[in-house]
């Protein structure tokens, strides 16, 4: 795990410097409690009922969330430079008490219920008075920023915003004016600086952000522009369907690849545009 540069090597067309291992495991990443229970409620509602004992393991995680929501950290996009307040991660903190108070409550589990309702609504409350920019009239990538971030295109999908919300509505209008380029959609902006995360460089688009994208727009009922959108990004697929991370200035394939993180977008975007088109059959 821990993190070495190898000099002597020039890297995928000469992509400097070239890593092995990966200091994100040092990271805080508060994001991931969020993405867990939202997976284990899900697969409690259609699936299978979770045990006794799992539940247990869940409070304590819950209680952790309750405990440290507020600090910065590194971001579910790993930034290598001072941690911040992401408007995403606490979206997913959000998500892991909004999820977990569902299931005590399907379930009949013992739960804190008192103290997660209260965290989970001083959490919503503070991204709409922080995580919104009146100048920028958008949600932001963390407080008293400017930046905007993809990532934030997941509100609608987690329940967090109705999809019509006009402060979504606004939100995936920025996006799209300066996160996009037709069908592809960068996770952040990029500046002759460089980039907002402490690596440096520029990245192509980011294929996970352009499904997240199409799902919003479908959502919000802009169903003829998000199934434009996703028949475009169909043709970025190589010759057995499959996406990298990223797509480079030129359609290139750039990142890890296959990504699984893509393909569950991809797959949630298909799979909502499709259901909504079907009712017009």
């Amino acid at each position: 795990m821990p993190e070495q540069r190898l000099e002597h090597l020039d890297g995928y067309r000469s992509s400097k410097p070239v890593r092995i291992g990966n200091a994100a495991f040092r990271q805080s990443q508060l994001d991931i409690y969020g993405e867990l229970l939202d997976s284990v409620y899900l697969y409690n509602k259609y699936g299978s009922p979770i045990s006794y004992d799992l539940w247990r393991s869940l409070q304590r995680l819950l209680e952790y969330v309750c405990d440290h929501w507020h600090e910065p950290d590194e971001g579910i996009w790993e930034i290598r430079a001072k941690p911040r307040h992401f408007v995403f991660s606490k979206l997913m903190c959000w998500v892991a008490l909004d999820r977990g108070l569902r299931l005590a409550d399907k379930r009949s589990f013992p739960a804190n219920y008192e103290r997660w309702l209260k965290t989970r609504d001083r959490i919503y409350s503070e991204i709409m008075e922080r995580g919104w920019h009146q100048e920028m009239d958008a949600f932001v990538q963390s407080y008293d920023s400017k930046d905007l971030d993809a990532s934030n295109l997941l509100m609608p999908l987690v329940f967090f915003v109705s999809p019509t919300d006009p402060r979504m509505l606004r939100t995936i209008e920025r996006i799209r004016q300066h996160l996009s380029l037709d069908s592809l959609v960068h996770r952040y902006r990029f500046s002759d600086e460089g980039s907002v995360d402490g690596v440096g460089g520029r990245d192509g688009a980011f294929s996970i952000c352009s499904f997240w994208l199409v799902e919003a727009l479908t959502r919000a009922g802009r169903v003829e522009e998000a199934r434009l959108m996703f028949e475009k990004m169909l043709g970025y697929a190589n010759h057995v369907g499959l996406y990298a991370e990223e797509i480079g200035h030129h359609g290139e394939a750039l990142g890890n690849f296959p990504q699984a993180f893509t393909h569950l977008g991809l797959i949630s975007a298909a799979y909502n545009l499709d259901r909504v088109l079907g009712k017009g059959n």
